[in-house]
């Protein structure tokens, strides 16, 4: 039940997180998800890497690689797999590059995590299940590059 708490807390700060995000622009129709596998360690400094694939609703779809990195009071090895949410683009293109995020996590074993990024007028909103052992609190960066 706590962790389900937690949970339900981290989401529910990734859509204030959203909410508060700049206001979409009035040319931004094109609506994007991206699934994703990462693969991570830290020890006061997090890195992870993966890929994933962006779909968006005008049919097309491109392959991406994930860099993320940061520091903060953070321990942990971890493999996650997840979902991407993004804010309506005009362009594919508009989705790469550096995300800020802020994100607060627990888990043992099996744990789960969800959290709110921007990047300019872009906000992404993330969701992953994972693997290995993880406790911390963590700042950084996560870098879509094609």
């Amino acid at each position: 039940m706590r962790k389900i708490l937690q949970l339900a807390g981290l989401a529910a700060a990734a859509t204030l997180a959203l909410a508060a995000a700049p206001a979409a622009r009035a040319d931004a129709n094109l609506k994007c998800t991206m699934t994703f596998t990462m693969k991570g360690w830290s020890l006061f400094y997090q890195t992870a890497e993966g890929h994933g694939t962006v779909h968006c609703s005008d049919g097309q779809s491109m392959n991406v690689k994930l860099v993320a990195k940061g520091g903060g009071i953070t321990a942990g090895k971890y493999v996650e797999t997840g979902r991407g949410d993004f804010s309506k683009v005009s362009s594919m293109d508009e989705l790469l590059g550096s995300y800020v995020k802020a994100q607060a996590e627990a888990g043992a074993v099996n744990s789960a995590q969800a959290q709110a990024m921007t990047k300019g007028e872009v906000s992404l909103a993330l969701s992953a299940k994972g693997q290995g052992w993880e406790l911390g609190i963590a700042f950084g960066e996560l870098k879509i590059e094609r």
